[in-house]
């Protein structure tokens, strides 16, 4: 019974970390395979190690991690 709550968990820790991904870049029409998509997805999986776990705490964290990187950088 443990390794289906186990795999039900990750399971749930990937789709939250797809759907962030996948909603950030699709809201800005970047694709997952550009630069930008692959350092987003780099963030966002800093992010969810960071304690943000579901898709809105961490599109929420990675638009604003990524909307401050975009300022600095300029």
């Amino acid at each position: 019974m443990s390794q289906s709550v186990t795999s039900a968990g990750v399971f749930e820790d990937v789709e939250a970390l797809s759907g962030a991904l996948l909603s950030w870049c699709a809201e800005r029409s970047i694709r997952l395979r550009s630069q930008e998509g692959v350092s987003a997805a780099g963030a966002v999986i800093e992010l969810f190690f960071a304690g943000y776990t579901t898709q809105d705490e961490l599109l929420g964290a990675l638009s604003d991690r990524l909307s401050r990187e975009a300022i600095f950088a300029s």
